[in-house]
This record gives C-alpha cells, sequence and structure tokens, in this order.
C-alpha cells in the first residue's frame, strides 16, 4: 500500500501536520504553565512586600516583644487558596514564630531549618540577605508547592527574620491538564481532516500521474502514438503538455536515430577498413563484413558472441587495469596483404573501459612500396658501387709508376666506359623523377609512327646483322597521326627493339608491325628470344627489376629502360603491354591514341 504515491503523500501531510501540532501543543502548554508560574511568583512577591510595609509590627526591630502582634497580622491577612505564611526569627537558630496555619500555636518556637514544609537552603540563603524561590514536590500530599522567602531588613540594615510564603500549584497543574486534552483533541481532529484532505489532494495528483505512467508503458512497448488529456494549467496540466511534447521530440529523435544509425550501418559496411570490437573477456561483439573476412567470421559468430584469440594479432599484452596497453598499433600480415591494426578502448555509460575497438587498415600497397623503395635504394647503390670501385681500383693502379702506356690507355677506356655507364644510369633516374613529378615537358607534335619505325630500324640493323638476326616489317597503310612527344616515343621504340635484339640469340627473329584499330594504333614487337619466366611477368616494369641480374648487367642494361618506357606511353594516354613465354621469346605491343 505504501509503494503508492497517494498514501506517502497522506503519510507525509499526516506526520506533518502531526509533528507541527505536537510542537505547538508542548509550545503553548510549557508556556501557559511558565505564565501560571511567573503570575504566583510575582503575587507572593508583591503580598510579602505588602504585609511588611504595613505591618507594623514586622516592621519593627523587635520582633520577639511583637510576637502576638505578627501573629495577629498574620491571621488578619488574606492569603489565597492554598497559600501558608511563616515568620522565622533568627536566634541561634532560625525558628517559626508566626504562622498562618490553624495549629499555628504548635508551631511556634519550632526550629524551622527541621520543620518538613520549609526547605533548608532557602532560610539559610534569605538570612544571607537573599531572596529566594524553589518549586518542591510534595510527596505525601502528592503536589507541587512554590516557596519563596523574603528577609526583612531594620533600618539599621540588619536581618530582623524571614518571611517564608508556600503556595500550592494544584490549579495551575489542573490547567495545564486540561489545556493538554483540549490540544490533544483539537490535534486529532485537525489529523482526521489531514488525512481526508490529503487523500483527496493526493488523488488530484496521483490520477493523472498515473495516466502519464500508463501512455509511458505503452511507449515503453514501441507504440510512441501517446496522448495525455491537459485538465489544468498547474504543475500536473505542464507535465502532461510536456509529456506530450516528449512524446512528439522523442517520434522525431528515434527517426533521426535510425536514420543516423542506418548510416553508421552503412559506413561501417562499406569502408574500406575492417572494424572489430570485443568486450573485457575477449568476446566479439561487433564486426563489419571486412573484419568478418580477416577474422573469417560468419553472422552466427557475431550473434553468439564467440571468444576471439587476440594472441595471433599480437595483442596478447592488453591488461585491462593497466591503461596504457589498451592503445596502440601493430603490423598483422595474412596470405591475401599487409594490415595496420590500430587498438583503443571503448567506454559504457557508467564511462567504465568495457572492451576494445580494432581497426585493421589495408597497408599492402603502401607495404609493397616501401619494400620497393628499399630494394630500389639497395638497387642504385648496387649500381653505382660497382663502376665507383672499378674507377677508383684503376684510378690507383695509374697513380702507381712504372705503368706502361698500352696499360694505361687499357685502364682509361675503362674508366670511359664506368663513367659512361654511371652517366647513362643518373640520366635515367633523372628522367624517371622528371616523370614522376611532372616535370617533363612534352613537345606534342605529329608523328607518322611508319616513317619513325623504319629510321629506328636503320639505326639498329647494324646490331641485328652483327648477331645474324633477321627483321621483319609489316607495317599497316594508311597509318593515322599520333600526336605526341618525337623524342620520347622514340626512345621507346629504340628500348623495346633493342631489348628484342639483345635478349635473342644469334640467328633468332624479330618481328614488328603496325596495326589501325579504330582511333587507335598499334605497334607490335615480337622475338624468339630467351624469353621471360612467367612468375617475373608482373614485375617486369618495376625500376632496376631484372629476370637475370648478372645477364643483364654483362649486356649494359640499368634495369630502368622498361620503367621508363611504361611512364612515356601512359603520359601519351597509351598503353604497353608485355607477353611472353620462357624459352620461346617475348611480344611487346604498344597501343597510342591516333590524333
Amino acid at each position: 500500500m505504501f509503494s503508492s504515491i497517494r498514501w506517502k503523500f497522506i503519510v507525509v501531510y499526516f506526520l506533518l501536520v502531526f509533528i507541527a501540532m505536537v510542537i505547538i501543543g508542548v509550545f503553548i502548554v510549557n508556556s501557559l504553565e511558565n505564565q501560571q508560574l511567573e503570575n504566583i511568583s510575582i503575587s507572593m512577591e508583591q503580598q510579602l512586600e505588602t504585609i511588611v510595609s504595613t505591618s507594623s509590627d514586622i516592621a519593627g526591630e523587635n520582633w520577639m516583644e511583637n510576637r502576638q502582634g505578627i501573629q495577629n497580622t498574620i491571621e488578619e491577612w488574606r492569603l489565597g487558596a492554598g497559600e501558608t505564611l511563616y515568620v522565622i526569627y533568627d536566634e541561634e537558630v532560625p525558628t517559626i514564630l508566626a504562622s498562618s496555619l490553624k495549629q499555628a500555636g504548635g508551631l511556634m518556637g519550632q526550629n524551622a531549618l527541621s520543620y518538613k514544609n520549609m526547605d533548608q537552603g532557602l532560610i539559610l540563603s534569605a538570612f544571607n540577605g537573599d531572596k529566594g524561590e524553589l518549586i518542591i514536590r510534595d510527596e505525601s500530599a502528592g503536589k507541587d508547592f512554590m516557596h519563596r522567602t523574603y528577609p526583612v531588613l531594620s533600618s539599621l540594615g540588619r536581618i530582623t527574620g524571614v518571611l517564608y510564603m508556600t503556595a500550592d500549584l494544584s490549579n495551575i497543574a489542573r490547567t495545564v491538564d486540561d489545556s493538554k486534552v483540549i490540544l490533544t483533541n483539537a490535534t486529532l481532529i485537525a489529523l482526521l481532516i489531514t488525512i481526508i484532505l490529503g487523500f483527496l489532494i493526493a488523488s488530484s495528483i496521483t490520477e493523472p500521474i498515473r495516466d502519464v505512467t500508463k501512455k509511458a508503458e505503452e511507449m515503453s512497448l514501441g507504440d510512441f502514438d501517446q496522448f495525455v488529456e491537459v485538465k489544468s494549467d498547474d504543475e500536473i496540466g505542464q507535465l502532461a503538455g510536456m509529456f506530450n511534447q516528449l512524446t512528439t521530440k522523442l517520434k522525431l529523435t528515434i527517426g533521426e536515430m535510425d536514420l543516423e544509425r542506418s548510416k553508421l550501418d552503412t559506413i561501417f559496411s562499406y569502408m574500406a577498413e575492417g572494424v572489430i570490437a570485443v568486450d573485457r573477456d575477449g568476446r566479439l561483439i561487433h564486426a563489419n563484413p571486412i573484419g568478418q573476412k580477416l577474422m573469417e567470421l560468419d553472422e552466427e559468430s557475431i550473434h553468439s558472441g564467440i571468444e576471439l584469440d587476440l594472441s595471433y594479432l599480437d595483442l596478447g599484452n592488453i591488461d585491462y587495469s593497466k591503461p596504457e596497453t589498451l592503445d596502440g598499433e601493430k603490423i598483422y600480415e595474412t596470405i591475401d596483404g599487409v594490415y595496420k591494426v590500430k587498438y583503443a578502448p571503448y567506454r559504457n555509460e557508467r564511462d567504465d573501459i568495457a572492451g576494445i575497438i580494432m581497426v585493421f587498415q589495408d597497408i599492402t600497397q603502401e607495404h609493397k612500396l616501401e619494400s620497393m623503395r628499399k630494394e630500389f635504394v639497395a638497387n642504385v647503390s648496387h649500381e653505382l658501387k660497382t663502376p665507383i670501385t672499378t674507377i677508383k681500383s684503376y684510378t690507383e693502379t695509374l697513380m702507381d709508376e712504372g705503368v706502361e702506356l698500352d696499360v694505361q690507355k687499357r685502364f682509361l677506356s675503362v674508366i670511359d666506359s664506368e663513367c659512361d655507364r654511371m652517366a647513362r644510369l643518373v640520366r635515367d633516374l633523372l628522367q624517371l623523377s622528371n616523370i614522376d613529378y611532372k616535370k617533363t615537358k612534352w613537345v606534342r607534335t605529329e608523328l607518322f609512327i611508319n616513317q619513325l619505325l623504319q629510321d629506328i630500324i636503320s639505326k639498329l640493323e647494324v646490331l641485328a646483322r652483327d648477331k645474324g638476326q633477321r627483321i621483319s616489317m609489316s607495317f599497316a597503310e594508311p597509318l593515322p597521326v599520333v600526336m605526341g612527344d618525337k623524342d620520347g616515343i622514340e626512345q621507346v621504340l629504340i628500348n623495346i627493339i633493342s631489348n628484342a635484339i639483345k635478349y635473342t640469340e644469334s640467328g633468332g627473329a624479330i618481328s614488328i608491325n603496325t596495326t589501325n584499330d579504330a582511333d587507335k594504333v598499334r605497334i607490335k614487337v615480337s622475338d624468339n628470344g630467351i624469353g621471360i619466366p612467367e612468375e617475373d611477368l608482373n614485375r617486369i616494369f618495376e625500376r632496376f627489376y631484372r629476370v637475370e641480374k648478372g645477364r643483364s648487367r654483362d649486356l649494359g642494361g640499368t634495369g630502368l629502360g622498361l620503367s621508363i618506357a611504361k611512364e612515356i606511353i601512359e603520359a601519351h594516354n597509351g598503353e604497353i603491354i608485355l607477353k611472353s613465354k620462357y624459352g620461346s621469346g617475348t611480344t611487346v605491343e604498344i597501343i597510342l591514341p591516333s590524333a
């Protein structure tokens, strides 16, 4: 029952009124009692002062001689009900000289300090000149009495005696008890009214809240088309209005969240990087398609939350008690490629670390380029080292005295040859650099490919004749004009044809033909030379790559010719295709767009 806000409200309201009434009652009763006691105290003091000021017997200095007059004065004095007056004279011990009691004659001459209805402390304090007041409980009578002393001074300032007065406080007790009964009845009536009003007020508050609660329950089940009727302009009405506004805003927000979630799902699904999330126990939480492919996971693995073994990713040092181990990157190599794995922790709604997210970035191409760069540097170093070593050794020999003239000429010839070799290498590297950085300025003119080929063949025919090779030509007529840089295209064709001559054995055959293919010109150079192994075909256009490195160097190549040829042809929006079979020959086809 008390789980309801209605009853909580009633109980709180009840306790509030109850506590307030108790505090007020205690305050009123205490104030009434104190006021009554104060009135009696003032009345007693005034009576004592009046008696002293009006009675010549008491005002006199010789009380023993005026004993009867004092007694008469006290008897004639109209004391209130329950009040008693004693006159105490100080001889050697305080002695009762007179009393308002009927049995006063029996009290005269009695030791005041031993009289049960008097307080010794008040008497002794009064004979020291101090007025005193004290409330004393008479257990035999079951009543409280107020005791008050008044020292009487002579004209010389000496204490003649003490007036001791007591007053019955029963009336005050009855008045206080009556007040308590009245306040108790008032409290009960107030509490009854409080319960009734509290129930009515609580109902007016809880009914709209119940309505809102019911609507909220419907919303929790997914039905957001809820509306609460606003019945007032107070806080409850404002709550209903805010609930309706919340419902409308929530529908819009959920729609936006669904849209954003759809966007995120699309991004995660189609992003190039793989994303995998695991919890603190290593259980799979999420994986996008790329991540699933890398980890060889299926949808069932994601839904079941399998535990991933992160040791093969070299992430075995992850310790959730040490935040510094939860952030970093590793290189992960597979058969298909190389990936940079970046991982970092993610937090839950309590801002605690809930697990880690790993992003797999494909760096296969970058890794390949880095390997090529290292190989390129190594090849350049090796290409330069050989001629430099030769030049240095031959130069050191020439510097020695006694070298014959014929030997000097032969050595100088070798040095000149090696310098030419380095010059070719530097020239080729510079040309590649200019192409890479778009610094080469191509002078495009009309090129007649058939005529250009005939000029090139006439230059290289001597080399073929020396090896007993036969060059056959088949040119399509007419052939469209090609717009291109004459020196660049000529360099490519010379490189391709000279390679055919160079890598074809003596007595071999080389064929060169051109064809007109719509808006393209095709140039095909074929030989029956040594050919290229199949495993080397994919790298044949890489810089410094050689199929047979030792033999290629012997033939004077730098390993950059085909790379330069490919770059030049692609700069002319063309294409170069190489096909070869080891031991059977090679065919190179150059495709250029016509003007």
